[in-house]
């Protein structure tokens, strides 16, 4: 990944946002990464004036938050002519088909369900740093 993409990490589970990062860290990508432990000041930030101001952006969004919905997040941010083609990256436990499917609607670009135990999820975010290595995002403009 470019070096000047902003990873948003949407994630209210601490453990989780640090087991995140340090794995993402793991497959050797240095990039910013701006973590917001709510739906409400995350939105802030991306719907704010410095969020379009520094180039390209990756979310990554916990659809279980404490103050609002991931859902909700997802579908503002794909209906924003400034950040809609931020790719998306759903990152939750929650793996109810239905759920999937309404992700994908809004325009998701990837639903990754957190496995429970320790192990499988450090190996499920190594393998998403590597992804990230690789991947290419588009200026936010």
């Amino acid at each position: 990944m470019s070096s000047a993409v902003r990873i948003v990490m949407v994630e209210d589970d601490h453990g989780h946002a640090r087991l995140i990062e340090k794995n993402i860290r793991r497959a050797n990508i240095a990039n910013e990464i701006v973590h917001f432990d709510n739906g409400g000041s995350a939105v802030d930030y991306l719907f704010g004036d410095d969020a379009g101001l520094n180039g390209p952006m990756l979310i990554l969004l916990d659809l279980n938050l404490p103050d609002m919905s991931g859902t909700d997040i997802l579908a503002r941010v794909k209906g924003d002519e400034r950040l809609r083609r931020a790719p998306v990256v759903v990152l939750t436990t929650t793996d109810d088909k239905g759920e999937i499917q309404r992700c994908y609607d809004l325009g998701c670009n990837v639903y990754i369900t957190k496995p429970v135990d320790y192990e499988s999820f450090a190996g499920a975010i190594r393998q998403l740093g590597l992804f990230l290595s690789v991947m290419q995002a588009p200026d936010i403009v």
